[in-house]
């Protein structure tokens, strides 16, 4: 059978999974909509949030990120999981103690207001919505590639498919639906590595094949030559930035984990405190089975994409000189834009070096002919006069079984993988904004005198308007937020990590530290993204357009959310610390959760 066959079957098998088990759990009240009815084992719940988080962003993208950054892409390893262990000793537990649904329900009652709730919730949509649009990218992509469908239609059919899983069964199917999800993606991200590995270096564990030989030569060496005789940095020691930006941008990837509210309403489903740190272990646990098998994913993908793709004499079945010299799998990609070949010389090879490096591509022009690099792709969104150079980071997993030769069946389960891991995040992030809706605005605040019915049904509305505005912005992805989800990580450090932290650990701090605090850490970091786009607020101008990209210290906008984070903290302390006291409840609050047990 050919891939879209299996393609078909597997995924067809997979989305018919999930409908069954949004059938079967529906959920009956609001407290099995929004944390699965709190009965949850601290296995499946570690199972469920693996799935959870282990995004498009995981599956799809850091294993490119690591494979075109090299060393530099370790940030999000150390960030990603770092983040977890944050989560498991600092907020957890405590979170599980207050025994409530939300994050921005924990705020509003710790900082007895509702504008800190408000406040709370405007962050949270803001976080969420920014990270939703990455998982309609994967969505969209999987499908137009695979099932040769276009890119709007793939998008719309994932929409389908989230909106009855989790419309129907709320936490309760998502939950369920994330552990069948769970197991997709993880055999689909590691039978192709197990292939790979074992065709490159002789060793079935792809973690060990990153340390075995190539030709009898160690692969990682192997792959240095390769790039740097293309005019690249060397792969094992190239960094992404500054060791500084390094630092901030793993820091920021950290605390953002920790301060996610779709990762951390998980921990409200489980049965007790204790559980909650068991669930965060498991986590890490299923979380590792990708991450540890991730670098050898991108090393080997990253060596097998610069041979194939080195310009050399191509013949075709009657050994003549072909003159169109691209692969087979190349063709069948460039239909989604993530890569493509301009033939500056008319030469019919594709040229990929690196042409920034001015003294390598002035010696390549002169000893070889080559024009420039000629290996492109085209953001998202635009047309090809905006093609930049290199190949989008997004398509290189997804291509890696192909670019292997490897059955048609692996191909299509690395499809189901990837529409797995973006599904499951899509489906957490959007329950975290309706309840943010239904819970926290409409119930919390405007009408807290509606019945639980009520709400639920307001609560299946939410999400159904959540859902349609993470299509929209998943067809009309705005420029700031298109190209990475590490800025929602950014939002998430700046806003929702420090004051859940002063919250939990802090007594004295009160509401207008903690409102002042947000506004500040949001604020400064949206700021500094958007004069990093050049985001226009005066006709004919940008916002800080005279200033470099990374004016601070060299900063990237991806990095910056840890800046924002520090300003939060220095200006809720300063200004809690010239305000008056938070009232005895609010202290009594913070004892009652800091005390172990269960």
């Amino acid at each position: 059978m050919d891939v879209k066959i299996w393609t078909y079957i597997i995924v067809g098998l997979s989305f018919a999974s999930y409908i069954g088990i949004a059938i079967w759990s529906k959920a009956k009240s609001t407290k099995e909509f929004y944390i699965a009815g709190g009965g949850v084992s601290p296995v499946a719940n570690g199972m469920a949030t693996a799935a959870d988080w282990m995004s498009a962003a995981s599956f799809i993208s850091m294993a490119g990120l690591i494979a075109f950054s090299g060393y530099g892409g370790s940030v999000f390893l150390m960030g990603w999981t770092g983040g977890y262990v944050l989560l498991a000793l600092l907020l957890a537990p405590y979170l599980r103690k207050y025994g409530k649904f939300t994050v921005p329900e924990f705020i509003g009652e710790r900082f007895y207001s509702k504008t800190a709730r408000v406040v709370a919730v405007v962050c949270l949509i803001l976080i969420s919505v920014t990270y939703v649009i990455g998982q309609m990218k994967g969505v969209g992509v999987a499908f137009s590639r695979f099932l040769e469908t276009d890119y709007n239609t793939g998008l719309f059919v994932g929409m389908g498919i989230v909106f009855f899983y989790a419309v129907l069964g709320g936490m309760k199917g998502i939950t369920y639906t994330q552990i069948v999800q769970y197991v997709v993606l993880i055999f689909a991200y590691t039978v192709p590595a197990i292939f790979i590995s074992l065709e490159l270096t002789g060793n079935p564990i792809p973690q060990l094949g990153l340390g075995g030989d190539v030709d009898g030569e160690p692969l990682l060496v192997k792959l240095d030559k390769v790039v740097t005789d293309l005019g690249f940095d060397q792969y094992t020691t190239s960094v992404m930035g500054s060791k500084l930006n390094m630092f901030m941008y793993t820091l920021s990837l950290m605390i953002g984990t920790a301060g996610l509210p779709h990762v951390i309403i998980r921990f409200f489903t489980v049965p007790k405190v204790s559980d909650a740190r068991l669930s965060a272990g498991w986590a890490l646990v299923f979380i590792a089975i990708l991450y540890t098998t991730a670098p050898a994913v991108a090393a080997m993908a990253r060596y097998n994409l610069t041979n194939t793709l080195q310009p050399g004499d191509a013949v075709d079945a009657n050994g003549s000189l072909e003159f169109d010299r691209r692969p087979d799998w190349f063709k069948k990609w460039e239909i989604t834009g993530l890569l493509k070949h301009q033939d500056k010389n008319a030469d019919g090879r594709i040229q990929y070096y690196n042409d920034a490096n001015k003294p390598f591509a002035v010696s390549a022009e002169s000893d070889n002919g080559w024009k420039g690099n000629e290996l492109v792709h085209i953001p998202f969104g635009k047309s090809e006069k905006d093609a930049k150079n290199g190949p989008d980071n997004d398509f290189l997993v997804l291509a890696n079984p192909e670019i292997a030769g490897l059955p048609g069946w692996v191909i299509a389960l690395v499809v189901a993988g990837g529409l797995a891991a973006a599904l499951s995040t899509a489906a957490g992030l959007l329950l975290a904004i309706s309840s943010a809706v239904s819970h926290d605005l409409l119930k919390g605040i405007l009408k807290p005198e509606i019945s639980e019915q009520q709400e639920l049904n307001a609560s299946r509305i939410a999400m159904i308007g959540a859902i349609a505005l993470a299509g929209y912005f998943g067809l009309n992805p705005p420029d700031f937020a298109a190209g990475t989800v590490a800025i929602a990580f950014g939002l998430a450090a700046s806003s929702i990590f420090p004051v859940l932290m002063m919250g939990i650990f802090s007594k004295r701090m009160n509401k207008q530290g903690a409102i002042a605090g947000m506004i500040a850490g949001l604020g400064v970091t949206l700021l500094y993204v958007f004069q990093h786009k050049g985001i226009m607020f005066i006709p004919g101008t940008s916002f800080l357009g005279t200033m470099d990209e990374n004016w601070f210290f060299g900063i990237t906008p991806n990095a910056f959310g840890a800046i924002g984070a520090i300003v939060n903290f220095i200006v809720a302390l300063i200004v809690s610390a010239n305000t008056e006291a938070p009232p005895q409840e609010a202290r009594e609050l913070v004892e009652r959760i800091r005390v172990p047990g269960d």
